[in-house]
């Protein structure tokens, strides 16, 4: 029980929120490096559906996902609150920073441990490593992701050779 309660402390903390669908989620704000308006994305052939490609930022070329597809949440048209999400997360070479794509960007929320609760379990066939915890704020629920585990280590070393 007292790894538990250390486990959930550890996720308190300042996350930046974003909407997907009707839903909320949530990024540790020490992963996110910076926040962009789409810019154009040039595609790469022969990789997964929800990497839409790369793009150029400031000379420097980042591999961008749509997480809605990632998420197998049905794709929509780009509105001009759609926005890409630069992250750090870390790859087989080190730390990358990848794009992701969401809907649109909420706020800087500081969550406290007595809001998070552990993600549930779905039981064995589903995949949920990825979530770090559920916070509950204002009658609400805001799936805190794990960033670093959101792709799988073959999708990252993708995501690699692609910056």
């Amino acid at each position: 029980m007292e790894e538990l309660a250390q486990a959930v402390d550890q996720k308190e903390g300042k996350y930046l929120t974003f909407t997907l669908a009707d839903e909320e989620y949530g990024i540790g704000i020490l992963k996110v490096k910076e926040i962009i308006g789409m810019l154009p994305v040039t595609a790469v052939p022969k990789t997964p559906e929800f990497v839409k490609g790369v793009i150029n930022l400031r000379g420097k070329v980042i591999p961008v996902i749509d997480l809605r597809l990632r998420f197998a949440i049905e794709a929509r048209t780009y509105s001009d609150r759609t926005c890409i999400i630069v992250v750090e997360v870390e790859g087989q070479s080190g730390q990358v920073l990848i794009g992701i794509v969401v809907d649109a960007v909420s706020e800087v929320l500081n969550i406290a441990s007595e809001e998070i609760e552990l993600a549930p379990a779905f039981g064995t066939r589903l995949n949920t490593d990825y979530i770090l915890g559920m916070a509950k704020i204002d009658g609400r629920v805001k799936i805190l992701l794990d960033i670093d585990r959101v792709l799988s280590t073959g999708e990252m070393a993708q995501l690699d050779a692609l910056s």
